[in-house]
């Protein structure tokens, strides 16, 4: 689809890719969330993360939820582009971009899109600490 752009990529995440393609001579919202590698978490200091996925069903899972976006909210396009292997502190780790005539739509959609990602898209996190790692989600 024209209007949904879904990308993993083992190379840096482009703000500026993500933003031109939501780009839309209708539309004058546009939200971009764009998530990094924090150097702590849970009072432990990160070293950098590792994201492994399964590439073909993480896919499909993200142009789920870009259609449903586009479906629920009053939104034009959506992009939904994630890192895999290794990321270091303060690179990115996911944008999500979405595009409406109205800033209310673009919020709501891109929120939608970043919660349900982490709750349904096949993606895996490992935490790097200094003394040791863990996959999140794992770890008690």
């Amino acid at each position: 689809m024209n209007n949904i752009s879904v990308k993993i990529s083992e190379t840096t995440l482009s703000i500026d890719e993500a933003y031109i393609s939501i780009l839309d001579d209708k539309c004058g919202g546009n939200c971009l969330f764009i998530g990094t590698v924090r150097n702590q978490n849970k009072g432990e200091s990160v070293t950098h993360l590792d994201f492994d996925t399964y590439d073909a069903m993480a896919e499909k899972e993200m142009n789920k939820i870009a259609k449903r976006c586009l479906e629920k909210y009053d939104v034009s396009k959506v992009a939904i582009h994630h890192r895999k292997g290794y990321v270091g502190i303060k690179d990115i780790a996911v944008i999500i971009a979405v595009s409406s005539g109205h800033r209310d739509a673009c919020f709501e959609a891109c929120r939608y899109a970043i919660d349900t990602l982490k709750d349904t898209v096949p993606i895996w996190k490992k935490e790097h600490l200094e003394d040791g790692s863990y996959w999140v989600g794992a770890r008690p």
